[in-house]
């Protein structure tokens, strides 16, 4: 007689009973990197935290992460050029991230809903005085007023802004959007004080009472250079031009103008030029890529009909006519005259060849030490030479962008707040930074990059009416989810459900996972399916 045959189901439980953990040699761990957009940013932004929450259409949430570091987003998400993007991972699979244009969007969603920043709940009793109220002057203002610290700016200009004002055309910085941004630092108890220079830092200091002093003079001073024969009734320079501009909206120029120079003062002079009649022609000793301009404030230059002198420079200037010799650029970038002239027809000469700092004010400071118009500065503090003296922008580095000088004045005003405190500042160590190859990128689906929409070249010749828009919500929010989340979790839920051992433990929305390592074999699967590379496999200690 035959026996019959029963199935056996082990009790489900019984695999918990059995620590598989025991087997393993190496173990996953969690690991954080430094993306490679938040270590390019001269503001020191963290990018992929406020994508992340742009992208889940919390935009009040992605504007506060923003503006802990950067509280001028909206003229920010205009003038920056963005360098992040160019270190974007997504760059390696399509295109990089617009993470400028979601900056925008989020700027100018807060200014359309008034959202404003938070006063601080206590008030420390000190007292620090800020000279200049330009973008570092600004940035360090409002961080030490979310220190609770009493701030007041000094700005020798009519209104604040600095070059972001007097420096930079309407056409790619309303002047609404730069004032809305200004009024909300002052909505925090920041005063400004625009029309009076100080003659004597160090006297201001002792007669206001301050604890300390910020210097954020900007870099206002137009660099010369001598032209043969040339009539100085003639010859003007950049920030002169781009100033009565900006408070006059015109300037008296001859029609042909030659623009001397290859920066970005050099374009927007020859652009703004442009839109008020005159014929500008960009004259310049190097050539396309060797440029210090912006390439896509470039290219917009010569789609708006501006022409453009390579490997030129003027060796002669007469009333209605220049000299201009060829130069010949080797394959190391060294320049050399070739004796080659030609004539070109210009009844004025706009020099665009950099900007000095003003350092009148600062020679009166005893010990106050520089290298060129640079004071030099701690790195880590940005305390200058001088006790209770800090320097940030354009007074104390080369690298002259609005972006730059927003990072500077944040991190003197943490310098600041410290020697306040009787302490020194140091900056957090900056953790590995996630490299593409790091990453497993087949579970990201190809998604072009958003471009925004821009004012017709035909609309552009008269007119300072802003030639880039923004992008629309739809747009922001799918331009945002193309963040690959470099080397950080993003709760996918890919190791989750391939382990096969059940050893990854979900803490919640916002929280990540862990490991369960009673029951971790160390297989790697988890470590192979995450498409951030947050995930490492580790020998264990046996």
């Amino acid at each position: 007689m035959m026996k019959k045959a029963f199935a056996v189901t082990l009790d489900p439980a019984t695999s918990h009973q059995n620590h598989t953990g025991s087997w393993r040699t190496l173990r996953p761990v969690n690991v954080y990197k430094l993306p490679p957009c938040n270590n390019q940013c001269p503001a020191g932004e963290n990018i992929q935290q406020w994508l992340f929450y742009a992208a889940e259409g919390d935009y009040e949430h992605a504007w506060r992460i923003l503006t802990e570091e950067n509280p001028m987003p909206a003229c920010m998400g205009r003038v920056c050029y963005h360098t992040c993007e160019g270190k974007c991972n997504r760059g390696f699979l399509d295109e990089s991230v617009g993470i400028n244009s979601v900056e925008r969007f989020l700027g100018d969603y807060a200014l359309e809903h008034n959202l404003s920043f938070k006063r601080p709940t206590r008030e420390t009793g000190k007292k620090i005085l800020v000279v200049g109220a330009g973008p570092a002057g600004l940035s360090a203002a409002y961080q030490l007023r979310r220190f609770g610290h009493s701030v007041h700016i000094v700005e020798m200009g009519k209104e604040a802004g600095g070059m972001m004002r007097y420096g930079i055309p309407t056409y790619r910085l309303p002047r609404n959007i730069l004032d809305a941004e200004i009024k909300r630092i002052t909505d925090m108890g920041v005063t400004i004080e625009c029309g009076r220079k100080i003659d004597d830092i160090e006297a201001e200091k002792k007669n206001g009472k301050y604890d300390a002093v910020i210097i954020t003079i900007g870099a206002q001073i137009s660099s010369n250079v001598e032209i043969p024969q040339g009539d100085t009734n003639h010859v003007l320079n950049a920030l002169s031009i781009l100033g009565q501009i900006e408070t006059t909206g015109d300037v008296q120029i001859a029609r042909k103008v030659a623009v001397y120079g290859g920066g970005n003062t050099a374009v927007d002079v020859a652009r703004s030029l442009r839109r008020i009649g005159a014929e500008p022609v960009i004259v310049y000793r190097r050539n396309r890529e060797n440029m210090k301009a912006n390439a896509e404030e470039m290219d917009a230059a010569i789609e708006e009909g501006i022409q453009v002198k390579w490997l030129s420079t003027i060796s002669e200037a007469s009333k209605s006519n220049l000299k201009i010799e060829k130069m010949a650029i080797d394959e190391n970038g060294k320049l050399s005259p070739t004796g080659e002239y030609e004539d070109l027809p210009a009844d004025a000469v706009v020099l665009a060849l950099g900007q000095n700092v003003d350092k009148a004010v600062l020679d009166k400071i005893e010990g106050l030490k520089f290298e060129k118009d640079n004071i030099i500065i701690d790195e880590e503090t940005k305390m200058t030479s001088v006790d209770g003296i800090f320097a940030a922008g354009d007074v104390a580095t080369s690298n002259r962008t609005v972006t730059n000088a927003i990072g500077m004045g944040k991190n003197a005003a943490r310098g600041v707040n410290a020697y306040l405190n009787g302490q020194t500042y140091k900056k957090a160590l900056k953790h590995e930074i996630a490299k593409f190859e790091d990453m497993h990128p087949w579970y990201y689906t190809d998604a072009p990059k958003t471009v925004r929409q821009e004012l017709e070249v035909a609309r552009r010749s008269n007119c300072f009416d802003e030639v880039q828009f923004g992008l629309t919500e739809e747009n922001a929010i799918f331009e945002a989810r193309r963040c690959l989340s470099c080397g950080n979790c993003m709760e996918c839920d890919n190791c989750y459900g391939v382990c096969p051992d059940s050893a990854i433990v979900k803490l919640g929305p916002g929280k990540g996972y862990e490991f369960n390592y009673d029951y971790c074999k160390g297989c790697g699967v988890c470590a192979q399916e995450c498409p951030c590379g947050h995930i490492r496999m580790v020998p264990e200690q046996i």
